[in-house]
């Protein structure tokens, strides 16, 4: 029974040390990101591409709007047969604007993901080096909606994954 006890107290004591020597640190991943000139680049990438699909839209509408307005002027003097046949190119001509809106849509948001994504793996790995390098147990995300993060109890490590990627 005492070796039971003492085996207790032994492994609190022990819990207890590598507790107080266990490092927690907390960093702002959205401000590193926004300091790299490769978010900087891409955001710039991805706005001339938003941009490019904008004014291909546009052309699109105002050619499908010059259109309508013609047909509209004709429309009494034309037999029915032509009637149908404008009325539904003025209907095919929508739909493929609002196919090439999605379209649009899910190349820009494919685009941002995968320049995104090569960017956070740039930065996770900064982090999990300065991790490894000053003896952290976790790093945890400033802006990841945990409700509390000391900051008296765990260290700011922003500054530190910043001069490892070469920011200032």
């Amino acid at each position: 029974m005492k070796k039971i006890i003492l085996c207790a107290i032994c492994a609190i004591c022990g819990f207890t040390t590598a507790n107080a020597q266990a490092k927690f640190g907390h960093v702002n991943t959205q401000e590193i990101i926004q300091a790299m000139p490769e978010y900087t680049k891409a955001k710039s990438e991805i706005d001339a591409l938003q941009q490019q699909y904008e004014a291909d839209l546009k052309s699109m509408q105002d050619e499908l709007q010059k259109k309508a307005e013609a047909f509209d002027k004709e429309q009494a003097t034309l037999p029915d047969n032509i009637k149908q046949r404008r009325n539904q190119e003025l209907q095919d001509m929508y739909t493929k604007i609002q196919q090439s809106y999605q379209d649009n849509q899910q190349a820009l948001q494919k685009a941002s993901s995968d320049k995104m994504q090569a960017i956070t793996t740039k930065v996770l790995e900064a982090i999990k080096t300065v991790g490894q390098e000053g003896g952290y147990v976790y790093i945890m995300e400033m802006n990841a909606g945990i409700p509390y993060i000391s900051t008296t109890l765990s260290s700011d490590v922003t500054a530190q994954v910043k001069t490892k990627l070469g920011l200032k």
